[in-house]
């Protein structure tokens, strides 16, 4: 793994950098006018206030909030700096956190005591990568 050259929270990275970044450390994350951003598919109008509920949390308590595209079966997360005006290490720690608490499933853990949400549709609320 590249090891990345240490910045400052608000210094920015080079489009270069982020789509290397985000190769290589959030693959299902892509760069698109000057945010970096993640779609979330889910099984409906639920699921995705479960997960707009989740990242808001991770934001508010990270104070880094990114901007939501909200619909039925999915959501859109952007982030960007605004104040740094372009993609920090700020972006690059909260998508990972949102990355890691979203996609999480403790039923393919191994020795997990957690079952993790049953291979049903009726209860299948995010569709995993």
């Amino acid at each position: 793994m590249t090891q990345w050259r240490k910045k400052t929270a608000d210094e920015t990275y080079s489009i270069e950098e982020v789509e290397q970044r985000l190769k290589q450390e959030l693959p299902h994350w892509y760069l698109e006018d000057g945010w970096i951003r993640r779609k979330f598919k889910t099984s409906g109008w639920k699921s995705t206030l479960m997960v707009v509920n989740t990242v808001g949390h991770l934001a508010e308590a990270a104070w880094h909030h990114p901007d939501l595209t909200v619909s039925y079966a999915f959501v859109t997360v952007k982030l960007m700096n605004h104040a740094a005006k372009g993609i920090n290490a700020k972006d690059f720690a909260l998508a990972h956190k949102i990355e890691q608490v979203l996609m999480w499933q403790p039923g393919q853990e191994e020795g997990s005591v957690l079952e993790g949400t049953p291979d049903d549709p009726r209860f299948k609320y995010l569709k995993y990568d």
